[in-house]
């Protein structure tokens, strides 16, 4: 792997319902070391799920996402490109401000059946996962940064959405390419050249494809993440990041590969490891 890339794997809580997304983070870092050729910088250590409100998961989590933040903050000082393996969503609360310090160039390409914009005064369900992409973005303090301007934030594949969140929507305060046929080219508009960091939650796939936390139908196919990682790989990749992914359809289960999934971001990897765009 060039000496320009980074592979980090989040391992500590972030949010948790179940134990099942902290192994699969550690599951996609393992098959992501054998292909880049490069060990993992491990992040956090494994705890067992709280699954209690956004406030204490919050607290709990804070020592693990601040040493994230911080990893995040010399990886892109040093004018490196992170791949992480992240647990869940909430992991982005200390990776999207150092984006936005060090590459305010950059789009966010937000992958999730979520918007993940509430705020602690918005949210219906409590969950810390629903605030992942209103913290960085300022609409609250999360206490490890703001700074992303929600211009700079592309939604994608998005159907469960709450009514402040199609606010922002409505508003076009924030861009929304729903997942629909031919999404990838309206895509390649809504980046309109600029360098792309992207986040994937596994739960922006239709149910069945791999296992994570939420099912809602309606999602994208594998090969509709082929061809979206195709139409991004036009412009600079300045770094990825995958979350949600569990290991096993239920706990105790038998566990499941990663490697269709990955091999569905190849072209996004190969991207960012040749450090070519794709004309």
């Amino acid at each position: 792997m060039p000496k320009t890339t980074v592979l980090t794997v989040y391992q500590g809580r972030a949010g948790d319902h179940n134990d099942l997304a902290i192994p699969g983070a550690a599951s996609i870092g393992r098959i992501l070391s054998e292909r880049l050729g490069a060990k993992p910088i491990i992040i956090g250590e494994p705890e067992p799920a709280l699954s209690i409100d956004w406030k204490h998961e919050l607290a709990h989590a804070m020592p693990s996402l601040r040493a994230m933040a911080a990893h995040y903050d010399s990886v892109l000082g040093k004018g490196l490109v992170p791949i992480t393996a992240s647990s869940r969503c909430a992991v982005s609360l200390s990776t999207l401000p150092p984006i936005a310090r060090h590459r305010p160039d950059a789009c966010v390409i937000w992958f999730d059946s979520h918007p993940d914009l509430n705020t602690p005064e918005t949210t219906t369900t409590g969950y810390l996962g629903g605030l992942s992409l209103s913290g960085p973005a300022g609409l609250w303090d999360s206490g490890l940064g703001s700074g992303l301007s929600l211009s700079n934030v592309i939604l994608v594949g998005e159907r469960d959405i709450d009514p402040s969140e199609q606010a922002l929507i409505d508003a076009g305060i924030v861009l929304l390419v729903s997942a629909q046929v031919g999404f990838e080219n309206k895509l390649r508009t809504a980046i309109a050249g600029r360098p792309v960091y992207v986040h994937w939650d596994c739960d922006v796939l239709s149910p069945g494809i791999v296992p994570t936390d939420y099912q809602h139908e309606g999602g994208l196919t594998l090969s509709d993440l082929f061809n979206a990682c195709v139409a991004m790989t036009q412009s600079e990749i300045v770094g990825f990041e995958i979350a949600e992914f569990e290991n096993a359809w239920e706990v105790n289960g038998e566990a499941v590969s990663p490697v269709p999934l990955l091999d569905a971001l190849q072209p996004l990897i190969e991207n960012i490891v040749e450090g070519t765009t794709q004309n």
